[in-house]
C-alpha cells in the first residue's frame, strides 16, 4: 500500500538538514484521522481533550460513553437532557459542562453543521462560525479540521507541543509566539498537518 504521506515528508525533508534528519528518525508520518466524524462529536471530544493529556481525556470520554451505552457518541439533545452531576463525574469541569452543552444546543439549532456542509466550507469561514461558541476557540476548530475533515494544510500554531516541538527541532531557547510560528510555518505548505504531526513527535504526543 503507497503512503500517502510520501511527498508531505519528501517536501518537509528537503528544507534543511534538521527537517531531515527527523524525519528519518521518526520514519513514516502515521496520521490517523476520523474521517466522516461529524463536526458537533468531534468538538465535543476536543474540549474533553482541552489542556489535559491524551490518556485524562481518553478516560473522560470513555465514561462519557459508558454514560449512553445505547449509541456510539451521545446526540446533541441528549446532552443536553443529562444533569450537571452525570456529566460531571465524567471528570468534566463545570466550565467545560457549559461549553459541551453550547456545543450541542448549536449542533440543534444548526449553528454547528453537519459534516457535508463542513466539507463545503473553507479552513478560515469555518472557524470563524465555530469560535462565535463559548469554551471553542481557534486549536479546538484546528483539531476537528486535522482529525475529521483531513484538512492537509492545517498549522495549530497555539498548540503547544507544535511550539515546543519546533523549539526542540532547532534547538531554541524559548519557543516561538504563535505570530512567529505562522510566520515560519508559511514554509511548509502545503504540508503544514503533517508538519504539526511531525512536530509533536518531538514532544513524545
Amino acid at each position: 500500500m503507497p503512503d500517502p504521506y510520501l511527498p508531505a515528508t519528501g517536501f518537509l525533508s528537503s528544507i534543511d538538514d534538521d527537517w531531515r534528519r527527523h524525519i528519518a528518525a521518526v520514519g513514516p508520518c502515521l496520521h490517523e484521522p476520523h474521517a466522516a466524524r461529524d463536526p458537533y462529536e468531534s468538538l465535543v471530544r476536543a474540549i474533553a481533550y482541552q489542556q489535559l493529556h491524551a490518556k485524562a481525556g481518553d478516560a473522560i470520554i470513555g465514561r462519557l460513553l459508558a454514560l449512553f451505552p445505547s449509541t456510539t457518541f451521545p446526540r446533541p439533545e441528549q446532552i443536553l437532557a443529562t444533569g450537571f452531576d452525570p456529566l460531571r463525574s465524567c471528570g468534566f469541569s463545570a466550565s467545560k459542562i457549559a461549553t459541551i452543552q453550547g456545543i450541542a444546543q448549536a449542533a440543534l439549532d444548526g449553528v454547528v453543521p453537519d459534516y457535508a456542509t463542513a466539507l463545503a466550507m473553507d479552513d478560515e469561514a469555518l472557524i470563524e462560525r465555530l469560535i462565535t461558541l463559548r469554551g471553542v476557540g481557534r486549536w479546538t476548530v484546528e483539531m476537528l479540521l486535522i482529525y475529521s475533515l483531513e484538512r492537509p494544510d492545517i498549522l495549530p500554531a497555539d498548540d503547544f507541543g507544535v511550539r515546543e516541538g519546533y523549539r526542540r527541532l532547532k534547538g531554541l531557547e524559548v519557543q516561538p509566539t504563535r505570530k512567529q510560528m505562522v510566520e515560519i510555518g508559511l514554509a511548509w505548505r502545503p504540508y503544514r498537518t503533517v508538519a504539526s504531526w511531525y512536530l509533536w513527535r518531538m514532544t513524545g504526543k
